[in-house]
């Protein structure tokens, strides 16, 4: 009879199996925490494929030792010398390996399929507008950071912010570029630590680090092109001269990006890299001027600021009338100021779109020009064909410029196209992915479109960004508010907000709530009449607040059902309401305020017909 064992009872024999089922448990443990943790840490996946790689040459590698060697209570022997001495290891050590490395390998198995199934919904589930890192960055793709003010004095930032603002300008012209907005690469530090994880956010290969400094009339411009993706510095360049020659800078450093990137100009596109917007440095330190007040103006709608802004331009175009960048940022600032804050008469509106056209008349091809005649037609006088063409021509000229397909989206929301609206806007965050102003927008679209629970969630996106951003805010709130009822939980938000802040603006018509003020709107759903009014208890000297008191006392006053005790009040807001509507017959906000007034007076026709009238200053749209 043969006693010789079996090949398979001696791999039992030898441990072989369970030196088998103890490694392929371990490798699953490994694999697990090479793909669920290492991209935690940002680990390459490079490094996730050679632990892979290694596990599965490993394997017959650990068979052949467990069949050549044993571990014995005096080490490890080989499997002949074992076998003389009688030691073999009877411990259960295998069966503990393998217990609890299956025990932590489901564990982070079912952990990362949880987390992918919650954090990385599918595409139709995304809220609309999220953004998923790019698969692929376009080698052709560059972010202009901002650049570091050096200047001793820091009021000098606006001029350094303004040089940067120009070179992206002129980038923003080459079609074969994709170019980020200002508005994004504004979040960044000048030269931020981790280069690549910017690239990733703003979506963007190349990046264009900068310094700034100016000692009287001389400056001195220091940039760098980086190469994210391998974080290696392409070049590195010094531009000395004085201020009168920071044209050429500028140009200069268009140009040494566009060739270091290989982009395709056209004579336009070159034409334009190489052009100076004035002659006259002066006069365009005053516009940099406006346009960094321009940018403090539309982030928190002041008038003040809008003043100041538009004080600037002006300043400019008295030294160059021919400034035709000065006439546009103008135009478009007056417009703004007159959509947001406090309407124009039609001899204002009038004085507007001929500052507009004179910019286009003094440089045809300015996109900034066609945007500022676009912008007109759509705050100034609700055209919107005639807005989404210059829209359209300022694209023509400039295919990375954000801002005319963003306004493009704006109108395209105001004709109802709810669904281009969006995917206008979608397109904005491509090249602008870290400004606010987007989701938020897209927000109040689905506000439009009374889907309550996207417009919370683009709110908060917005407010991701930045926690400043009122109509981020009046998303998130009118979510919670409209989409619950829950007046509790609305007020909880709102105190959350910073203090003082004014959700609505003068580019929401007519509801009631815009009237009263959102937060004391809370006051009557709650029939709170009497804190509602409390609200508006402060006296006014400014006869815009006085106008907006008195309306807002009067509406509170309908709802309340309480005229009889208010009549006085009522009557003084009629007087003062009756002028300004005979001063400016097309202003629709004191239409709806006085409206409300002699509904309060029981003037029941006069109130429908004031109505009306603010009703057909709108067109159907």
């Amino acid at each position: 009879m043969n006693d010789k064992p079996s090949f398979f009872s001696e791999l039992k024999r030898r441990n072989v199996y369970k030196v088998a089922v103890a490694y392929a448990v371990v490798g699953w443990l490994l694999v697990q925490v090479a793909t669920q943790v290492f991209p935690f840490f940002e680990i390459p996946n490079w490094a996730v494929r050679l632990v892979v790689l290694l596990i599965i040459v490993g394997f017959p590698i650990s068979l052949v030792i467990a069949w050549a060697f044993e571990m014995t209570p005096e080490g490890i022997k080989r499997t002949e010398v074992a076998d003389a001495e009688h030691e073999h290891s009877r411990g259960k050590t295998w069966i503990y390996v393998v217990i609890v490395g299956a025990g932590i390998s489901i564990a982070l198995f079912f952990l990362g399929r949880y987390t992918v199934g919650t954090s990385r919904p599918a595409s139709a589930e995304l809220p609309r507008g999220e953004q998923r890192e790019p698969a692929t960055i376009p080698e052709k793709s560059i972010a202009v950071l901002p650049f570091d003010n050096l200047s001793s004095d820091k009021e000098n930032a606006y001029f350094a912010e303004g040089i940067q603002d120009e070179i992206l300008t002129k980038l923003a012209t080459v079609a074969d570029l994709k170019v980020i907005s200002r508005t994004s690469t504004a979040k960044y530090a000048s030269k931020p630590d981790n280069l690549k994880a910017v690239s990733q956010q703003l979506g963007a290969a190349k990046l264009l680090e900068g310094t700034v400094q100016r000692v009287g009339d001389k400056v001195r411009v220091n940039v760098q092109l980086i190469d994210a993706p391998s974080d290696s510095h392409l070049w590195a360049k010094s531009y000395d001269g004085d201020a009168k020659d920071v044209f050429n800078i500028e140009s200069k450093v268009a140009q040494e990006v566009a060739d270091s990137l290989q982009a395709k100009l056209s004579p336009n596109e070159a034409d334009t890299l190489a052009s100076a917007p004035t002659k006259d440095p002066e006069a365009y330190d005053s516009f940099l001027k406006g346009e960094y007040e321009e940018r403090e103006a539309e982030s928190g709608l002041k008038a003040e600021s809008f003043d100041r802004a538009a004080a600037f331009y002006q300043e400019a175009l008295n030294r160059d009338p021919k400034f035709a960048l000065a006439a546009a940022g103008l135009a478009e600032s007056r417009t703004t100021r007159h959509w947001f804050v406090s309407p124009l008469k039609d001899s204002e509106l009038a004085e507007v779109k001929k500052i507009a056209e004179h910019a286009l008349a003094l440089a045809p091809d300015l996109a900034e020009a066609h945007i500022a005649l676009g912008t007109f037609y759509y705050y100034g006088k609700r055209q919107y064909d005639d807005a989404l063409t210059e829209f359209r021509r300022a694209l023509d000229r400039q295919p990375n410029n954000v801002k005319a397909l963003e306004f493009s989206g704006y109108v395209y929301r105001r004709q109802g196209q709810w669904e281009r609206c969006l995917s206008e806007l979608e397109k904005c965050e491509e090249r602008d992915p870290r400004n606010a102003v987007l989701p938020a927008n897209i927000g109040t679209t689905y506000c439009n479109l009374r889907m309550w629970q996207k417009a919370k969630q683009a709110g908060l996106r917005a407010l991701a960004l930045d926690p400043h951003n009122v109509v981020g805010m009046r998303s998130l709130y009118l979510g919670c508010l409209n989409g619950t009822g829950d007046t509790r939980e609305a007020r909880r938000l709102l105190q959350t907000f910073p203090p003082d802040t004014e959700l609505s603006t003068n580019s929401l018509r007519g509801g009631v709530a815009t009237i009263i003020g959102d937060s004391l709107y809370l006051d009557v759903i709650e029939r709170n009449f009497a804190a509602a009014l409390k609200g508006w208890d402060n006296e006014e000297t400014d006869p815009i607040k006085i106008r907006t008191r008195l309306g807002a006392r009067a509406a509170i006053h309908v709802l309340a059902g309480d005229i009889d005790r208010a009549r006085d009040e009522v009557e003084k807001a009629r007087t003062v309401l009756e002028e300004r509507v005979r001063e400016r017959p097309n202003d629709g906000l004191a239409m709806t305020d006085l409206s409300w007034v002699n509904l309060a007076l029981k003037r029941n026709d006069e109130a429908l017909q004031l109505a009306h009238r603010a009703a057909d200053l709108l067109p159907v749209e």
